[in-house]
Formats: C-alpha cells, structure tokens, sequence
C-alpha cells in the first residue's frame, strides 16, 4: 500500500504543475495585444503597426528627380495641397476607371529641361497635368510652353552674365521680398508695381485670412503682418521651403514700371516719398528750386527723377519700387519655379493658380485700388514720359535695367537704343 500510495501522490504532484503551467500560458496570451500577434485586415484599409511621422518632422532633403517619378500621384511635391484636418486619399482606393483617367493625364505630362540650382525642388511646371476638358488642351500646352520659354531665357542669361551667382549661399536678404504661403506651399517674390498688391491679396484668400480678395483693403495688404517674409524663419525654414515649395515671381516692363512707380509717389500727395525722396532730388537737380518746393519735396519732374537714378552718388539710397528685379529677387541665385508677366497677367496668373490647385472659384483681381480714376501706366503713356529725356538719358537708363530686359526677354523700347 505504501509504494502505491507514494506513485499516486507522484502523478497528482505532476499533473497539477501541468495544469498551472498550461493556466499560466493561457493567462500570458490572454494580456498580449492581438495586433501585434495578428494585423487585423480590413477592406480597402491596410492598417500599418509602426507609427507613422509626420511630415514635418522628418529630416530636410532637397527632392531629387527619381523621388518625384516614385510619386504615386505624378505631381511634385510642391503642388501637393497640404490643408489641416483633411482626409487624403489612399492610393490604394483607385479603381479601373481612374487608371485610365491617370494613363490619360500620365500622357499629357511634360520634362521640363534640369537646370542646376543650389535651391531647386520639384515644382508646379515640371509636372503639367491637363485639368481640363479636351478643348482646353492646345491653351494649356501653350501656356506650359510659355514657361519653358521664359525659364529658358533667363538662365541662359544667368549663366551668361552671372556665372558666380550659382556658387553663392543664399542669405536671409536674399529671400527678404519674398512673401510665404504654407497651406498651398507657395513662395512669391514682391516685386513693386507689378501687380504685387493684388498677389498678396490671393495669397491671404490662399492662406484662410480672408474669403474674397475684395475684402482687403491696401492698408492691410501692405502695413498688415498677416503674410509672413521667408526671411523671417530660421535657416532650417528657409532652406526647406526654398527646396520643396512652388516658387514664383512676376515681373514687368522695366521703362513702364519705372514710369508707374514715378506717377503713383510722385504724382500724387505721398507722406512718404516727397519729404524723404522728392527734398533730395529737388535740393540736388533743380536749379534756384523754390523755398516752397525744398520744403515740401513735391512736384518732382520725370526728368529729375530718372537724374536722381542715374546718379552713382544719388543723395538717398535706391527704393524697391525702382529697384532692378535681379536686385530684388535674386532669380540667378533662387531657382524660379514660375515666371509670370504683368503684360500677360491676367492668362498667367490664372494658370498658375490651377497648377497650385487653388479653389476653382478663385482668380486674379483685375481692379486698381490706388488712384483708381486714372489711368494705368501703359507702353503710350511711357513713351510720353520718355520723351521727356535726352537720347543718351534714355540709353543710359536702358543700360541701368539692362539685366531686367535681357533676362525677361523684354525688346528695345527705342530704336535708338543699342
């Protein structure tokens, strides 16, 4: 009986460590998280266990071209439409139908040439998508190869005349005229009186500030802070969005803009630039000026003024509204994405805004908000100005905006002029 007694004991002894052995296991799975032993699947859905970052934490790399071509929408990064808490599309959830609509668009895309750059990311114009129907094709192609064009010229022009410009760093004074907007992820270059009110009031309506272009009022397009400078972010900022961000200027007859920005602050009471401005220019150019004149700084004539220009010891410093377009926006240096003309606004501005994939009910202002009973300053009316001057007053202010005309292809506005 005793041996018996001592087995039996032996066996419950090892079948109840088995039991809480196989109790302890079960209890281990029970705690784990099925999702790491198993990825639910759902339709239509891949659920993914690492944790995704977001985009603007990841490290700052300028795109390169095979990134781009990877690109399961075909559209460069910047024209990606980035707007806060709204679902974006999975790749995945496309069915037959826009297969065939994406081999039709994937036919209508065209290279634009590379070009070196220190600042250059994929951008609006070397992607074109047809947004269209078909009858708007030929429109949308022209306008495309506008741009090649004029892209074309004015680095044929950089690497011509400024060889080195491509081997400088870019530096906050750079970038300091160009105005951002991160929703849309746009860059803009102001460049006065050419039409860069009006573009600042798209870029407020593009950023959310504002639901009509109308609504803004001068004041707050140009003493507001609403839009932020690039200069205004730390290095990192700025060399990112110059790499990612669809970079654009527009730009417009030299002699005419010179002659709208006489007429808009010289032309008309101005607090600004008769006392600062017109005082100098009257005190150097004009002989026995009035006590009244020195005064006030008003009625400065054209011819004084270009006097004023020309002069390599001008009594004030030079002003952004004369001011050369190489000066202001680098364009030899900062790889533009976009060039658009004041002469041709209207048709350019637009394609641009489709290409940024703006809202379809916004377009470009076409209305003068200052001085707005007179007359904008057109070719005729330059002319008249220029009249004015002597030949070699003329030639010379040709050879001082000599860049602006040879980079944005703009002709001879004399027949004297060589």
């Amino acid at each position: 009986m005793t041996p018996r007694l001592g087995t039996m004991r032996l066996a419950c002894m090892f079948s109840s460590i088995l039991l809480f052995g196989a109790a302890g296991l079960l209890l281990f799975i029970s705690l784990q998280d099925p999702v790491e032993l198993s990825p639910q699947q759902v339709p239509g859905i891949k659920f993914s266990i690492r944790p995704q970052q977001p985009q603007h934490d990841s490290p700052l790399r300028i795109p390169t071209e095979r990134a781009a071509r990877g690109s399961p929408s075909g559209f460069p990064r910047g024209l990606q439409l980035q707007v806060p808490d709204q679902p974006r599309p999975h790749a995945r959830a496309a069915g037959s139908r826009p297969r065939l609509r994406q081999r039709r668009r994937r036919l209508l895309i065209k290279k634009m040439p590379a070009a070196a750059g220190t600042t250059r990311g994929k951008n609006a114009t070397e992607t074109l998508v047809q947004p269209g129907p078909r009858a708007a094709d030929s429109r949308w192609v022209s306008l495309h190869q506008t741009q090649q064009e004029r892209k074309r010229v004015m680095r044929e022009a950089c690497a011509k005349y400024r060889a080195s410009s491509s081997r400088r760093a870019v530096t906050p004074r750079h970038v300091s005229r160009i105005f951002v907007e991160d929703r849309h992820r746009v860059l803009y270059c102001e460049v006065p009186k050419a039409g860069c009110s009006n573009w600042k009031r798209v870029l407020m309506v593009l950023a959310g500030l504002a639901s009509s272009t109308a609504d803004i009022q001068h004041n707050t397009v140009h003493y507001g802070s609403a839009l932020k400078r690039l200069d205004t972010f730390d290095r990192q900022g700025i060399v990112h969005r110059l790499s990612t961000y669809t970079k654009m200027l527009f730009v417009r007859e030299p002699f005419e803009r010179l002659v709208s920005a006489f007429r808009d602050k010289f032309e008309h009471p101005n607090s600004y630039y008769h006392p600062v401005f017109g005082k100098a220019i009257l005190a150097r150019y004009r002989a026995n000026a009035s006590l009244e004149a020195l005064r006030t700084g008003s009625g400065v004539r054209f011819p004084e003024f270009v006097q004023y220009l020309l002069d390599v010891h001008r009594p004030v410093g030079m002003d952004i509204h004369w001011d050369h377009v190489s000066r202001l926006c680098s364009p030899c240096l900062i790889d533009y994405d976009f060039v658009g003309k004041f002469e041709s606004m209207e048709g350019d501005a637009n394609f641009f805004l489709r290409l940024i994939q703006a809202p379809g009910n916004l377009t470009f202002p076409r209305f003068k908000d200052r001085h707005s009973q007179e007359a904008r300053t057109t070719a005729s009316i330059t002319r008249r100005y220029f009249a004015q001057l002597s030949s070699l007053q003329r030639q010379r202010a040709y050879d001082f905006y000599y860049m602006d005309y040879l980079m944005f292809n703009y002709s001879k506005p004399f027949s004297d002029l060589y």
